[in-house]
């Protein structure tokens, strides 16, 4: 059982990272760093069947802490059953003081399941590397059906957290990615491919473009550092 601090350049705002669950993500994305190492070595705690390890939901998060939950998995994906959703939740409502941050690639769900099972102070990302639809994907939610599930949660939610993780940024129209502006994101993160998986990528001046179309519309861009590679070409 381990609540571990956050390391690398995942999110430098979060304190701390926890995961309940075990097994491959349902979403198999082509990118997943996760999936690529567990393929690699055919074991470990992130392959073989989805499962909830119990003893997880044991652990003290303590006070004052801004913690990622499931940063290996997808807590909303569709295969997760509902009543280990729950436990989750439920967890992370037993150390109230805390803020939780929650990303899927299955808003969906959360915002139609699960939102007044959250804990007190919570942040909700999704990932939407393209407003089309790349193989790469895996089986994970199309992009305008997560884009349209955070439109949900803003409307239900005005004042929450809510934000958007461009990365691995992928080939997008224009007209049809800035659109995330309409949920009103507290920021956008926008990074690269870093693990060599030959996706289908924008043009330096295409990312420069979204950018600047985003900030226009009043999105904060935070640029991860692997996005350097594509923007100094």
């Amino acid at each position: 059982m381990s609540l571990n601090k956050s390391v690398g350049n995942m999110y430098t705002w979060v304190t701390h990272t926890h995961t309940h669950l075990r097994g491959k993500c349902p979403h198999e994305c082509a990118y997943c760093y996760v999936q690529s190492h567990e393929r690699r070595w055919q074991s470990g705690a992130f392959a073989g069947p989805l499962r909830l390890k119990e003893d997880e939901l044991k652990v003290k998060y303590g006070t004052g802490k801004v913690i990622f939950i499931e940063h290996q998995n997808d807590l909303f994906a569709e295969d997760v059953p509902h009543e280990t959703v729950r436990a989750v939740l439920d967890h992370c409502c037993q150390w109230p003081e805390n803020e939780y941050v929650f990303q899927t690639k299955n808003p969906a769900r959360l915002a139609f399941c699960f939102t007044e099972h959250l804990p007190p102070r919570w942040m909700i990302g999704t990932t939407i590397e393209s407003n089309r639809w790349h193989e790469q994907m895996g089986k994970s939610p199309h992009p305008s059906a997560r884009h349209f599930a955070m439109l949900k949660l803003r409307l239900d939610f005005p004042d929450a957290k809510l934000f958007c993780t461009i990365e691995p940024i992928m080939q997008f129209d224009l007209d049809d990615m800035v659109l995330i502006a309409e949920w009103k994101p507290t920021f956008v993160n926008i990074g690269a491919d870093s693990k060599g998986n030959n996706l289908p990528e924008p043009t330096r001046d295409e990312v420069l473009a979204l950018a600047a179309e985003l900030t226009k519309r009043g999105v904060e861009i935070r640029n991860k550092s692997n996005l350097e590679r594509l923007v100094t070409k």
